[in-house]
């Protein structure tokens, strides 16, 4: 993964905006079908890695965001979007010119980063997430960011804690559900668990934002403390971080032009 900084509003506003000229027509109902296609993803996400070693002969085009994905494939500059599943939704619920193909591939799991053996911060992340998911904290996420009417009602996860040092969390604020910008603040289901994350560790969380691609770099040279990010724990990944216990399933999905 991995992972549309704007505000919510201002996603659907610029998703409107695309022109309407010509656009080839393709014809993708499966991964099967991306090969030899134009095919956007975000930069430094699984669905780019899925891409470059898995599909023969794929034109693979990298963007900063989903939505600037989103926007090139609306203009014809692409023929499809390999993306996280959620985010996909979210892209496709706000634009009914852009549809999902029906065929889930690549499955992963998110889980939160930290710096190479940094195994009393790891401690603390994993018990925050086993204490959210037994004491149905981890429900209540899941229920607010990915509701069934799609209508994201942002939760209320206090801070606790009485330490004033802070707990810098890495993002990248442009993957709704799990983080994005509305207002001044960065939201989301990762969000919310860093709150519970730096209260476990009695800190004040500071939510840091940048490109997906710079998070690892960010953590190994401790600009930041840890990265919640919708980030897939691959092996890759294993090398150069440490991963907490998964917190989240995905799996991969194509997005294309449904006319």
């Amino acid at each position: 993964m991995k992972k549309i900084a704007v505000a919510a509003l201002s996603i659907a506003a610029s998703l409107m905006l695309f022109s309407c000229g010509a656009k080839k027509q393709v014809s993708i109902t499966s991964a099967k079908d991306l090969e030899g296609k134009a095919v956007g993803c975000q930069a430094g996400t699984t669905g780019e890695l899925y891409l470059q070693e898995e599909v023969k002969d794929a034109k693979v085009k990298s963007f900063k965001t989903g939505i600037d994905a989103a926007m090139a494939l609306k203009n014809g500059a692409i023929d499809a979007i390999v993306l996280d599943e959620l985010p996909a939704l979210e892209i496709v619920r706000r634009n009914p010119t852009l549809t999902i193909v029906n065929d889930k591939f690549a499955e992963e799991e998110y889980a939160v980063a930290v710096k190479k053996g940094n195994t009393e911060l790891l401690n603390s992340i994993n018990a925050a997430i086993s204490k959210a998911k037994s004491d149905n904290t981890y429900l209540t996420l899941i229920n607010s960011f990915m509701p069934v009417d799609g209508v994201i009602k942002i939760p209320e996860i206090s801070a606790t804690a009485t330490d004033s040092t802070k707990l810098r969390m890495g993002t990248n604020a442009a993957f709704p559900p799990f983080e994005y910008i509305e207002g001044n603040d960065i939201v989301g289901f990762d969000a919310s668990m860093g709150t519970l994350i730096a209260n476990e560790c009695n800190k004040q969380l500071e939510i840091v934002n940048m490109n997906f691609d710079s998070l690892i770099a960010a953590l190994q040279s401790s600009a930041v403390d840890f990265v919640a990010a919708g980030m897939t724990a691959t092996d890759e990944r294993r090398k150069n971080v440490d991963f907490s216990e998964p917190y989240y399933t995905s799996n991969q999905v194509i997005i294309i032009r449904n006319n």
